[in-house]
């Protein structure tokens, strides 16, 4: 559906109501300022944040929405105080296009955090008041802080999937030290963000087990993405051999689930990481307080 306005410079792909059916859209990029960067853009990746906000499952769309926050592209204009990047460089744009860029947050290289709020790429509202629109569209304009130089030859659809599931599981996992070569790392579920999770802890030297209610995903698990274990979790037997064995969980699953029989296949001191979205998180105090007795009270378990 054409623009009211003859002069568009952008054509995107935008959901118009709940159902989240995306079709053509043509809309304006701001103009380029002295600090920003006009990215053409060749890849998006595709992310469960599309499906949430283009069918509204949180009850905030701001409709028409443009998804997709994991952009890939070349530079095709720079404002006239950028040094960082220059006309045809190989960059991406991640889930955040701006934020204060003054408090202690974004001061640490930490913008996520902003105390004022960031502005996430798309169904965000930005600094002027106008709503931002993502990465399923042909180019996008954001300032230079928030565009990320990718390696002239790495591949372009390999780098999008890092700019949102990449990071979601590498930071926690840098930030709890999950890369011990010949730790045991457990990963609950196996979409996008479990991938990655598997991917980086085989890269760390991790023994690495993935946890799924399908068996459809074992042979992905292990002969692709490379486990050494895979466990189909609503088996009572396979969970209770690995009691107290993992020093670290990355929990992946968006869906509801259980919780606590993730929490005895910790050790002691283990650290167990939730990037997943579900519903509600529940747990027995007991789960945490009593697991290191776990070897000796196995009827606590089941």
């Amino acid at each position: 559906m054409a623009s009211e306005n003859a002069h568009v410079n952008c054509l995107g792909w935008a959901a118009r109501d709940a159902s989240g059916v995306l079709s053509p859209y043509e809309f304006n990029r701001r103009a380029v300022a002295a600090d920003d960067v006009s990215i053409k853009i060749t890849h998006c990746g595709v992310c469960y944040a599309d499906v949430v906000w283009t069918k509204n499952l949180h009850g905030d769309a701001k409709y028409p929405v443009v998804p997709g926050h994991e952009i890939v592209g070349t530079v095709k204009e720079v404002g006239a105080n950028v040094n960082r990047f220059k006309v045809g460089d190989h960059v991406g744009v991640g889930t955040y296009v701006n934020s204060c860029r003054d408090c202690e947050y974004c001061n640490e290289g930490m913008e996520i955090s902003c105390v004022k709020g960031s502005v996430f790429t798309f169904n965000g509202v930005d600094s002027d008041g106008t709503i931002t629109k993502g990465g399923y569209s042909s180019s996008i304009v954001v300032h230079e802080r928030y565009c990320y130089r990718i390696p002239e030859n790495y591949p372009s659809h390999l780098a999008a999937p890092l700019l949102c599931a990449g990071i979601t599981v590498y930071s926690p996992m840098m930030r709890h030290n999950m890369n011990q070569p010949g730790k045991s790392l457990g990963v609950i579920g196996l979409g996008g963000l479990g991938h990655m999770a598997v991917l980086f802890g085989k890269a760390f030297g991790l023994k690495v087990t993935v946890f799924s209610t399908s068996i459809s995903k074992k042979e992905e698990a292990l002969n692709v993405l490379g486990a050494d274990n895979f466990v189909i979790s609503s088996d009572e037997q396979q969970m209770k051999t690995l009691a107290g064995s993992l020093d670290f969980i990355v929990d992946t699953a968006s869906g509801d689930h259980q919780f606590e029989p993730y929490l005895w296949l910790l050790k002691t001191f283990g650290a167990y990481v939730l990037v997943g979205f579900p519903n509600e998180v529940k747990f027995s105090p007991a789960s945490l307080l009593i697991v290191q007795f776990c070897d000796r009270h196995e009827d606590f378990l089941w």
